[in-house]
């Protein structure tokens, strides 16, 4: 089976697949639209990828035949997606122009380009409506409208009256974006984000060149229609995917990122956590519907809560020699600070496993302590450094060396 055979079969159920793609970019992006309604930048992206989706929702040829069947009208479907199509293409150059210049941004220049960009595409609408309803076309057409009419007054300017409308829409879109993309600074998801965006509007020229190409054959009496009808949808689709990555993208991995930092950050604290359970004699309560980030919040509390009584038996002396001992044993400041409270603190437990609860040493500041339990739990993974610095021979005033 030829590509072109393999489209033709099965170009009716063809469409469904960048609109289901499409949808459920839509579904991504739907809880934080919601919930942040007030944004318009998310309320622009939202309703860009609803018009997309409507778009290949109702070039579908079952769609096309309802619509058609609905309204009594033979062909009223073909102003109907290219109305939806050329929506589509404003909404993307609005978007483009909002989210590269900031919401903040309302100078005369983004006014006047975005009041331009609504007046140009609202009248290429109006223009088409007007063509088609000039134009005789009583032929349905499913799948071909665009070439079967090519010739026919008033259909073929409704035609390429879209056709250029596209691909204007898609060489400024795809300029905006490529030339953002080399601005300095920008976050590397983002940056993917637009990659994936400039990959897709990128797409679309190909597919309106298949498209002008194919009218055009006919203009000059030859019949390419294989361009309109096998080539052209790919392209459509593989230009709706991109597109759709590129939006969620930012989104998603940012998300995902959040997600796998608040899990790593719980999993780094699980040794400090199982040696503080030894301390209480017990640890949180199972919670079955806690989210990941209660998780997290509950380890860090217990960890300290637990932490914050045992602090009083700190030795700070044996404490500045484990420093001066992880110093001397090569590792770098930061590292030989850690790993002096990770011992300091399993002194203190032995300490007060032989001392009774009232003969600590009193309140001590417990700041920096509480604050950084994060390292001293990674410190506990490497238990040969702190056998190594709590075993370290200590200096003696005469110059030589006694154990610890």
């Amino acid at each position: 089976m030829t590509p072109v055979e393999f489209v033709n079969q099965f170009y009716p159920n063809f469409w469904w697949i960048p609109a289901g793609i499409l949808a459920a970019a839509l579904a991504i992006k739907l809880p934080s639209i919601i919930r942040l309604w007030k944004d318009p930048l998310l309320r622009a992206v939202g309703g860009l990828l609803l018009l997309a989706c409507a778009v290949f929702v109702f070039v579908a040829p079952s769609t096309i035949a309802r619509v058609n069947r609905l309204t009594g009208v033979a062909n009223f479907s073909g102003p109907w997606v290219y109305s939806l199509l050329t929506a589509f293409c404003a909404s993307c150059l609005l978007l483009i122009i909002t989210w590269r210049n900031g919401l903040s941004d309302r100078s005369d220049r983004t006014r006047r380009a975005m009041l331009g960009v609504v007046a140009v595409y609202s009248c290429v609408i109006v223009a088409m409506w007007v063509l088609f309803a000039l134009a005789d076309v009583p032929v349905e057409r499913l799948r071909d409208l665009d070439t079967y009419y090519a010739n026919t007054p008033y259909m073929r300017e409704m035609i390429v009256l879209y056709l250029l409308a596209h691909t204007v829409a898609a060489l400024v879109t795809n300029g905006l974006i490529w030339n953002w993309i080399r601005t300095d600074g920008l976050d590397s998801l983002l940056r993917w984000g637009l990659k994936f965006l400039g990959a897709g509007y990128a797409s679309q020229l190909f597919f309106d060149a298949a498209k002008l190409t194919a009218v055009a054959a006919r203009w000059s009496g030859r019949d390419l229609d294989w361009l309109s009808t096998a080539v052209a949808p790919p392209l459509a689709c593989l230009s709706a995917v991109l597109i759709a990555v590129g939006f969620i993208l930012p989104h998603a991995g940012q998300y995902l990122h959040g997600r796998l930092h608040v899990r790593l950050a719980h999993h780094e604290l699980r040794p400090l956590y199982l040696l503080m359970r030894t301390v209480n004699g017990g640890g949180v309560p199972f919670l079955l519907r806690a989210s990941p980030e209660l998780r997290l919040v509950r380890r860090e509390t217990f960890i300290r809560d637990v932490l914050l009584p045992l602090a009083r038996f700190v030795d700070e002396d044996r404490r500045a020699r484990f420093h001066d001992a992880a110093v001397a044993l090569g590792h770098p400041p930061d590292r030989a600070k850690t790993l002096a409270a990770t011992a300091a603190i399993l002194d203190a437990i032995d300490t007060r496993t032989r001392t009774p609860e009232d003969e600590g040493a009193g309140a001590r500041d417990t700041t920096e302590l509480l604050r950084e339990i994060g390292a001293v739990s990674r410190a506990l993974r490497h238990p040969e450094d702190l056998r190594a610095i709590r075993t370290h021979p200590e200096p003696h005033p005469d110059g030589h060396s006694l154990t610890s």
